[in-house]
C-alpha cells in the first residue's frame, strides 16, 4: 500500500448537499487533517436546510468536526432532492466559493453517487475547481452505490468513534432514519480499513490526480 502526502494543508474546501453530507462522508478525515494542522482554514458549503434547525445542527457539528480550524460555513436553503431544478443557482454558489477560496484540497461528492443532489454537486465541482485535488466521500444509502474506492484516509479506532459519536450528538433530526446509527458507520469503516491495512478508514473515489514524483 503505497502512501502519498499531500504537502502542506493550509486551505480546505468541504462541499456538501445536504447538512450531514460532509460529516458523514469525511468527517474522520476533518477531525484528523484539523488536530494535524491547527488554524487550517475550512470553507464549507452546504446546499440545502438555511434558516432552520438543520442549519444550527450543521453549524454545531462542523464546528466539532473542525476542530481548532478557521471555519467559514455557508448553508443555503435550496429544497432537499430538487438541486437539478436550482442548478443556476447551486453554480452560481459554487462559482463564488471557487472566486474566494484557493484550496489545496476539496471534499466533495462523488461523481458517481446515486442520489442527485450529490451527484449533480459534484459535477459542479470539476468544473470550478478544475486544478484541485478533489476527493469524492461516500455516504452509505438505501440506493446501494458503494463501490471500488481508489484513495483511504486512515483513522485510528478512537478517531473512528469520536465520529460516530459527533454525528450522533449534532443531528438528532437524523437519528430516526433506519440507516443512521453506529454499525452502519463503523461497519462502512471497518470494511475501508480492511482495504488499506488499517483498523478503520475513510475512502474516497479521485477524478484526477497528477504526480509529482521525481525533479
Amino acid at each position: 500500500m503505497i502512501r502519498l502526502g499531500a504537502g502542506r494543508l493550509d486551505r480546505l474546501v468541504a462541499l456538501g448537499a445536504h447538512c450531514d453530507d460532509i460529516a458523514i462522508g469525511a468527517g474522520g478525515t476533518l477531525l484528523a487533517l484539523c488536530r494535524a494542522r491547527p488554524g487550517v482554514r475550512v470553507d464549507a458549503l452546504v446546499l440545502s436546510g438555511g434558516g432552520g434547525e438543520r442549519e444550527q445542527e450543521e453549524k454545531a457539528a462542523l464546528a466539532a468536526f473542525c476542530p481548532g480550524a478557521d471555519l467559514r460555513l455557508t448553508v443555503l436553503k435550496l429544497p432537499d432532492g430538487r438541486l437539478p431544478a436550482h442548478w443556476d443557482e447551486a453554480k452560481g454558489a459554487v462559482e463564488e466559493l471557487r472566486e474566494r477560496a484557493d484550496p489545496d484540497l476539496v471534499l466533495a461528492p462523488r461523481t458517481d453517487d446515486a442520489h442527485q443532489d450529490h451527484r449533480g454537486l459534484a459535477q459542479l465541482v470539476t468544473t470550478a475547481f478544475r486544478d484541485h485535488l478533489v476527493l469524492g466521500y461516500e455516504i452509505v444509502k438505501w440506493d446501494g452505490d458503494l463501490g471500488r474506492m481508489a484513495a483511504y484516509q486512515p483513522l485510528t479506532p478512537e478517531t473512528a468513534e469520536e465520529k460516530v459519536r459527533l454525528l450522533q450528538e449534532h443531528y438528532p433530526s437524523q437519528r430516526h432514519r433506519p440507516w443512521y446509527d453506529r454499525e452502519a458507520f463503523l461497519g462502512l469503516a471497518r470494511i475501508r480499513g480492511i482495504e488499506c491495512h488499517t483498523r478503520y478508514a475513510e475512502a474516497f473515489a479521485v477524478t484526477k490526480l497528477t504526480l509529482n514524483l521525481g525533479d
